[in-house]
């Protein structure tokens, strides 16, 4: 089956050259080799087929000979994570990005058959995929465990049952995520191929119609793959947001933004025959964006500044990612430099009151937030500086403000020089709704003028899409893709803004049984429950309103990757409560009440938090002539919003030692330091034993109990952020279906 698998690629490969070579040959003239260009293909994609299937076939069979399977999957999995390990580890992704590229070149075929483009247009296809099979050669799936892991097994001897998958990767969104976002890698592509095609054969507009419908359908990949990953992160890794700017997710963010800059572009040229070296451009940098997407990716080379990257493959493999990236560029601008003059010939001026300078603005708008999110993302590459979060939020609000109000700039302007009046005329009500919606939301929350800019920029883009969908509601529902699209983004970018600047968080420590007030919710940690290998599951019921609900976050522990942890969100109309475990803690109070702490621990007493932070080394008693030795121990307490430290302290006059307790207001009491152990130079740790006193009597003692540490966030109208992520999608599938692609092929 091994051998199978890798016959399959080498077909793949030499069917792939044949066919550039034929369709070459066919471009230059000879048309009898036309036969030979479309025979290689379908041979060449059947390679690969034929491969994929081998590699399926291998995971469900549980073939452990097989040194990828033996890595990704186990016998447990479900069928559905048993598919997803076709694509969990850098073989099979790669393969799996060869089997989406293979299909697409069987549809481009008959696409660009009818159009009579083939000669041209699916050499630089072919191209592309036949270096992914290259990358295949150099990392094949189909190694056998004895060649991976030479002397760790004796011949004919097998593994039971294999590694499995990581336990973050085993969830639903694993199954649709990295596939649709691969869909997308591949159709970035086709408008490559059109745009090297038609500066090969010096045509410079009739492409834009041929590989418009080709842009929306990778914008509409790489967009719901973005989108998905996005929640992904939200509700099942644990990381409280849905976009932390890791480089990786940067580096797939980039040529999705170059792509809607292209989308603008093209219809501007489509209307007007201008930017045509722009168009060329974007849709040369899209693909080639995607290319060193996957070099940061896959190279290894952010393997110490990214959580999702790969680690290094080897030497080869790094080699040919780059070479791949250098050659996509060298093409690219090798043609463009050829035809530079012709191009430059081309260009016409624009009057800035019309919708062609509104879109190519944006356009470049949308180049500029690329290019600062590739500026931090590639800095980890040439220095050890990693680019703060906070760098990309501050300088992408201008950005964000700039780009909205150009939306609706955009849609008042005619295509023809507008006249100012007119434009006022059909602006003013938009413009008033937008103001008084901000000074609405303003009162309520902040008026902070960059915020209030935002929310402005944002109201105005969907007042003027409402409006625009208002005014065509009777006609041709297809011609709403972009009105919804649009719409999206504005909420979108609202959700984004209020949910991230009010959003609360709190660390509380919740004891076993007992309620607890959390950002308003009374929160009761009831008990956990063992879910299969490693994985726990705490019962938290959270309560507000006379409503309840029972939130399931989960902690698993694996040898590879250590303590992970999943949330769970209870959704509201308005907000999130979410909650993410961090660990589990054991007080430690003996049957007098005594409460031992080691350095950095804490202890949970009611609705407070007592940490051992640090020793106060603080001289001499000031009531002791012969000068006794005073040392305190710093005790930092936290009640809620409110904090405070105490320092109970021993002096030592050589004879005897006295210890003095410390009076804590949020506690109503006082703590006594009964018992210190100092450890020294490293060798075991140090220790100190207190005891709560109210009003002079020692408190009861304390059952020891459970503590849940939880992360707990309230996150105001997220849900704008994932209404307005669905929006935009829905107003890419109904602008494909208004290009007919699909009656096209």
């Amino acid at each position: 089956m091994l051998l199978l698998g890798t016959f399959g690629i080498y077909l793949s490969l030499f069917a792939g050259l044949l066919s550039i070579l034929g369709y070459l040959q066919a471009a230059n003239g000879n048309k009898k080799k036309l036969s030979i260009g479309r025979i290689g293909l379908y041979i060449s994609a059947l390679g690969i087929f034929l491969a994929s299937v081998v590699l399926m076939t291998n995971i469900f069979e549980h073939n452990f000979e097989n040194a990828y399977v033996w890595s990704y999957s186990s016998r447990d999995l479900s069928t559905a994570l048993l598919f997803s390990t076709f694509w969990a580890g850098q073989e099979g992704s790669f393969l799996f990005w060869t089997f989406c590229s293979a299909l697409l070149s069987i549809f481009l075929l008959s696409y660009t058959r009818k159009r009579k483009l083939e000669t041209h247009v699916l050499p630089v296809f072919l191209a592309v995929q036949t270096f992914l099979v290259i990358l295949l050669i150099a990392k094949s799936p189909f190694k056998s465990i004895y060649a991976q892991f030479p002397g760790e097994l004796s011949a004919g001897q097998l593994p039971t049952d294999g590694r499995g998958l990581n336990p973050l990767l085993q969830n639903f969104w694993m199954v649709i995520h990295p596939p649709i976002l691969f869909i997308g890698f591949a159709a970035a592509a086709v408008p490559f191929s059109f745009a090297i095609s038609a500066l090969w054969r010096k045509e410079y507009s009739s492409w834009i119609t041929n590989a418009f419908p080709w842009v929306l359908f990778s914008g509409l990949s790489l967009g719901a793959g973005l989108m998905l990953g996005a929640y992904w992160a939200y509700g099942v890794l644990g990381w409280g947001g849905y976009w932390g700017w890791d480089p990786v997710e940067n580096s797939s963010l980039i040529p999705w933004v170059i792509s809607m800059a292209l989308l603008h572009t093209m219809l501007a040229q489509s209307r007007t025959g201008n930017l045509v070296r722009t168009n060329f451009i974007f849709a040369i940098l899209q693909f080639v964006l995607v290319i060193y997407s996957t070099f940061l990716t896959r190279s290894g080379i952010l393997g110490e500044s990214s959580v999702h990257s790969f680690t290094n493959p080897g030497t080869i493999v790094y080699s040919l990612l780059l070479a791949f990236v250098i050659g996509s560029v060298a093409l690219g601008v090798g043609f463009l430099f050829v035809r530079r003059a012709e191009l430059k010939a081309i260009a016409k001026p624009m009057h800035w009151m019309t919708r062609e300078f509104a879109l190519s603005l944006g356009s470049f708008v949308m180049l500029a937030s690329a290019t600062i999110v590739f500026f931090g993302t590639s800095l980890p590459i040439v220095s050890s500086t990693q680019v703060d979060p906070s760098f990309y939020n501050k300088m992408h609000v201008p950005i964000a403000v700039l780009m909205m109000l150009l939306i609706g700039y955009s849609l008042l302007v005619r295509w023809d020089v507008e006249d100012g009046k007119g434009l006022i005329e059909k602006a003013w009500k938009s413009l008033t709704a937008s103001l008084i919606g901000t000074i609405a939301i303003a009162y309520f929350s902040t008026w902070e003028i960059s915020y209030m800019l935002f929310i402005f920029a944002s109201l105005f883009t969907l007042v003027v899409n409402l409006e625009q969908i208002y005014l065509i509601i009777r006609g041709d529902i297809r011609m709403m893709g972009g009105k919804f699209a649009h719409i999206g983004m504005a909420l979108f970018l609202i959700g984004a803004i209020v949910s991230g600047l009010f959003s609360k968080k709190e660390t509380a420590m919740l004891e076993l049984g007992t309620a607890q007030n959390v950002l308003g919710y009374s929160v009761t940690y009831t008990g956990k429950n063992i879910i299969g290998k490693n994985k726990t599951a705490y019962s938290v019921t959270v309560q507000k309103d006379g409503k309840a609900a029972i939130l399931l976050p989960t902690m698993i522990e694996s040898d590879n990757q250590g303590l992970m942890r999943n949330p769970d969100i209870e959704s509201f109309f308005t907000h999130d409560f979410y909650i993410s475990p961090s660990g589990i803690e054991e007080q430690k109070v003996d049957q007098q009440g005594n409460i031992t702490l080691l350095k950095e621990e804490s202890v949970k007493i009611g609705s407070a938090r007592i940490t051992f932070s640090a020793f106060d080394m603080g001289g001499h008693n000031p009531n002791n002539m012969s000068g006794g030795t005073k040392i305190g121990v710093k005790l930092e307490i936290v009640s809620g919003y409110e904090k405070e430290t105490v320092i109970p302290y021993v002096v030592n006059d050589g004879q005897q030692q006295k210890y003095f307790g410390a009076q804590s207001k949020l506690l109503g009491g006082e703590i006594e330091l009964i018992a210190m152990s100092i450890g020294g130079m490293g060798e075991g740790k140090s220790a100190i034993q207190i005891r709560l006193k109210k009003e002079g009597k020692e408190l009861p003692p304390m059952k020891s109990k459970e503590v849940l540490v939880v992360e707990a966030s309230v996150k105001p109208f997220i849900n704008l952020v994932w209404v307005g992520t669905a929006l935009v999608m829905i107003g890419f599938f109904i602008s494909i279906l208004r290009r007919k692609l699909a009656d096209s092929l």
